[in-house]
């Protein structure tokens, strides 16, 4: 049992220093340096890396070692392509699932948020609003092909949200607008409506997304 934590522990520390950015895309890792800055043996730091190259957060190659998979304006592309298959398609026919309390409660705090709230304060909690939104959406499908194929994406989504850092008051409000515009309807059972509401904001989010990366990320970060 020890050796299982053991190995958990190191697959989650390292994940989450990826996901936040603490090892860039780009950076080169190697097991010496991650088991002297996790404090364990090589075994458990094998298989979080194994794991993460699965995933797609690391690239490990023969006699060149291990990097951080870069981000690419071809990954976002990939990224945004996947969530227009399946967020709509799941709103529109399984959003009779989702938990209408919790789409209460999203109202609630998209409705009341300004400038001086917690959200435009502390961009870590609007990412896990958002994170958790959307996959309270893609959760009311029954469908686990689907749920594992947007797991994948939303840890690449989470660590470009950290990459690019703080995102504009503006791109906010509009935002709070968006998910307020998806709401609603949900709340009133218009799938129809809902649906196309979550694509515009699809859109939207894409459009911000490149915007944000050709403004904040240096050459050396994003390739094509």
């Amino acid at each position: 049992m020890a050796k299982i934590n053991l190995k958990t522990l190191a697959y989650n520390t390292i994940k989450q220093k990826i996901v936040q950015c603490e090892y860039a895309p780009g950076t080169d890792l190697n097991e010496e340096m991650l088991t002297v800055e996790l404090k364990t043996s090589r075994t458990p730091i094998r298989d979080a890396l194994s794991r993460l190259e699965q995933e797609g957060l690391i690239e490990i190659r023969p006699k060149k070692g291990i990097t951080v998979t870069p981000l690419s304006a071809r990954e976002i592309n990939m990224i945004f392509e996947l969530r227009n298959m399946y967020e709509p398609h799941i709103l529109m026919n399984y959003g009779e699932n989702i938990d209408q309390k919790q789409l209460k409660y999203f109202y609630d705090i998209f409705s009341k948020e300004n400038r001086d709230s917690k959200c435009f304060k502390d961009n870590d909690f609007y990412y896990e609003l958002d994170t958790s939104l959307h996959q309270l959406i893609v959760s009311a499908c029954p469908n686990t092909y689907i749920q594992n194929d947007y797991n994948l994406i939303r840890t690449q989504s989470e660590r470009f949200r950290y990459l690019t850092g703080n995102k504009s008051n503006n791109r906010l409000e509009d935002t709070f607008k968006e998910h307020l515009d998806i709401i609603v309807p949900c709340l009133n059972k218009e799938w129809a409506a809902a649906t196309e509401k979550l694509i515009y904001h699809l859109e939207e989010s894409k459009k911000a997304t490149f915007q944000l990366v050709f403004e904040t990320l240096e050459d050396s970060i994003i390739t094509f």
